[in-house]
């Protein structure tokens, strides 16, 4: 059995995990690239939990349009998305949110403690 096994499994496995954060992150930042998705976001974060017709009302674009947009936020994480009846109520995902800000604090302690 090859003594290095033990060794490059780890690595590997670390490299999947780094990977996977890497994307999670990414896909976020994706997500928030796009101005009217921030500006979904920052709606949410105004008024709470929302129905996605009261979301399409509020911008120019066709309400397909707000609901491609909605769809990243979800696959982000970013929206939670609950069906009531016939309604989707849209809220701001608090998890997401929270992990995002650890995520810039960290970031910016690193980049201040460069200097």
């Amino acid at each position: 059995m090859n003594a290095n096994f033990g060794e490059n499994h780890r690595n590997s496995s670390l490299d999947l995990i780094k990977k996977m954060l890497y994307n999670y992150y990414m896909d976020m930042f994706v997500a928030l690239a796009d101005p009217t998705r921030r500006n979904i976001l920052e709606l949410l974060a105004g008024r709470g939990e929302l129905p996605a017709t009261a979301i399409y009302e509020q911008f120019a674009v066709s309400p397909q349009a707000i609901s491609q947009h909605l769809k990243v936020l979800r696959e982000a994480k970013l929206v939670e998305m609950e069906k009531r009846a016939q309604k989707h109520l849209y809220r701001l995902n608090p998890e997401t949110l929270s992990q995002f800000e650890t995520w810039v604090q960290q970031t910016r302690q690193r980049w201040e403690e460069s200097f």
